[in-house]
């Protein structure tokens, strides 16, 4: 299968489309990539990058705006902190950090 139309690669070009100080949502970026109930797939493709990579995963939370990555090479601190940096502001709710939607969600315009 030609590269660009496998789907890890579809999302990762998506992914860096998400304007800095910007985040989407597993679920739309997976929408994003003509794969609509993919949201998880998402979360397994960016998993696998290596530390260094250009795509911003960073920039995808979860459908309520809470950063749910699961790796243990990344801690959610890490992924808060790079937000951060961006300007996003990352609240702690629960013992959980989340990230305002309304304000910061990416309406998937480039």
């Amino acid at each position: 299968m030609p590269r660009g139309l496998n789907l890890y690669f579809r999302i990762y070009n998506t992914v860096r489309k998400v304007p800095r100080g910007k985040v989407a949502t597993y679920g739309q970026v997976a929408a994003l990539c003509g794969s609509p109930r993919g949201a998880q797939v998402v979360g397994w493709a960016l998993r696998t990058l290596k530390s260094g990579t250009n795509v911003p995963w960073q920039r995808v939370v979860n459908k309520e705006g809470m950063i749910s990555i699961e790796n243990m090479r990344t801690p959610k601190e890490q992924q808060a902190a790079l937000l951060r940096a961006e300007g996003v502001e990352v609240e702690v709710r629960d013992s959980n950090l989340f990230v305002d939607l309304k304000k910061f969600g990416w309406d998937g315009t480039v």
